[in-house]
């Protein structure tokens, strides 16, 4: 069986080739595919526009910022994350912002979300019983983390399903993760992921965010991570 960082690095090339920067160049903010107003009920089109138009673009420039003055140049956003021990807290802080939002961008879709299907659901099943189940688990890992951060749906070094959580804008790909695997679904919980319209009822977000999460990509990226 490849090792999981040989698996991490065939996904990462795949999933992200749209996001990560090339020699001589800088990162740069993804276009979403859908509008602001289209997760609307359930995120509201003012809090998507300030996250990603103002958080997200001030982790690309504060990143893009942070490589010029370390001297850092031709440097992959995977490369970054998998090994974010050699850099400073600024490129561990942005380029995890950079990535994990990236990826949250991705894993959302207009109307109601369809439930997964295939491998995936029959992954699902077999490691947590359910898709209520796993939800359930994911909704307890958001719920539960102190602070900021992010709950995530990780595909394992055996090829399993985990759920596990990170603080700030750490991630599972990052070399100083307690847990390391390859996400597939990450949920944001910072506060200006849902305060606007939620407050400080994080846990009435968790229950809105399932109605529009892309299982269609989520499954794409399962599958990825369990055939390389």
């Amino acid at each position: 069986m490849k090792s999981l960082k040989s698996i991490i690095l065939l996904v990462l090339m795949v999933a992200f080739s749209a996001y990560q920067s090339v020699v001589g160049q800088t990162f740069t903010l993804p276009e979403l595919t859908y509008q602001y107003s289209d997760l609307e009920p359930y995120i509201d089109s003012v809090t998507m526009q300030i996250h990603h138009s103002r958080h997200h673009k001030a982790y690309v420039d504060n990143l893009n910022k942070a490589l010029a003055d370390a001297g850092i140049s031709g440097v992959s956003l995977q490369d970054l994350i998998l090994n974010v021990s050699k850099y400073g807290t600024a490129v561990r802080n942005n380029g995890g912002g950079h990535y994990n939002h990236s990826l949250f961008w991705e894993i959302l879709t207009p109307g109601t979300a369809k439930k997964p299907q295939g491998k995936l659901a029959a992954a699902i099943d077999l490691q947590f019983g359910s898709l209520e189940n796993l939800q359930t688990e994911l909704n307890k890992a958001a719920a539960g983390r102190f602070g900021s951060g992010w709950a995530w749906l990780i595909v394992t070094k055996n090829n399993g399903l985990k759920v596990v959580s990170t603080a700030n804008q750490d991630n599972p790909l990052m070399d100083i993760a307690e847990e390391r695997g390859i996400p597939i679904l990450g949920i944001d919980v910072w506060e200006h992921a849902y305060y606007l319209k939620y407050q400080n009822r994080r846990t009435d977000y968790l229950t809105a965010i399932w109605n529009v999460i892309n299982w269609e990509k989520v499954s794409e990226k399962y599958l990825r991570a369990i055939e390389n």
